[in-house]
């Protein structure tokens, strides 16, 4: 019986590293995954997914294969073996309802990577409804500077001062945040090493 994954951590804790390796064990295996992002996600150029590791591989929008029509979403996704989502915390709530129904009625694997909280600790809608939905929720672990277990997205402005206030999303990478423990986030304490960084 196929199911949904939800897969979550704070940033750098490998997500699109395990997805990328999720997808390449399909293919050792001659199945067939299909890779998925939203279209928002633009950091690394149109359907690219990369990790902080170097690892790479192109990818599809999830726009153009999960739609609202069920017909149409189960023509566009028939041919594959399972579902591989990156960044999935840009995903519309109908989406990830859409993704539960190809599981259900196609028996079609669906593993979502991606945040659960954005800076303020405010869950995305996506993860939310992930969150209720899913059929295996998974934490993937990341350290704080400290050693301690990071689970708080922070995002840093310019000068790598904590911001406090802003739109829920902002696209960046290591310059824009950083993984913190729930002390030093609140804290507003990002580490010598980061903050040095800024200094430069």
């Amino acid at each position: 019986m196929a199911k949904l994954y939800f897969r979550y951590g704070a940033m750098n804790c490998s997500k699109t590293a395990n997805a990328l390796m999720v997808a390449f064990n399909y293919e050792e295996k001659g199945l067939n995954p299909l890779v998925l992002k939203p279209k928002l996600e633009n950091r690394d150029g149109e359907k690219v997914i990369k990790s902080r590791i170097g690892l790479s591989r192109e990818c599809e929008f999830v726009e153009d294969y999960i739609v609202e029509d069920f017909e149409i979403t189960k023509e566009r996704v028939r041919e594959f073996h399972c579902i591989i989502l990156d960044e999935v915390q840009f995903c519309t709530i109908s989406q990830i309802r859409m993704l539960s129904m190809v599981v259900t009625n196609l028996n079609l694997p669906v593993i979502c990577y991606g945040l659960r909280t954005d800076f303020l600790l405010q869950p995305f809608p996506a993860a939310t409804e992930l969150l209720a939905l899913a059929d295996v929720i998974e934490e993937l672990k990341t350290v704080c500077w400290c050693g301690q277990g990071a689970t708080c997205n922070t995002r840093l402005d310019d000068e790598g001062n904590v911001v406090r206030s802003g739109s829920q999303i902002l696209l960046g990478g290591n310059e824009r945040y950083t993984s913190l423990c729930m002390k030093h986030y609140f804290a507003g304490d990002i580490g010598d090493k980061m903050r040095a960084k800024f200094r430069k």
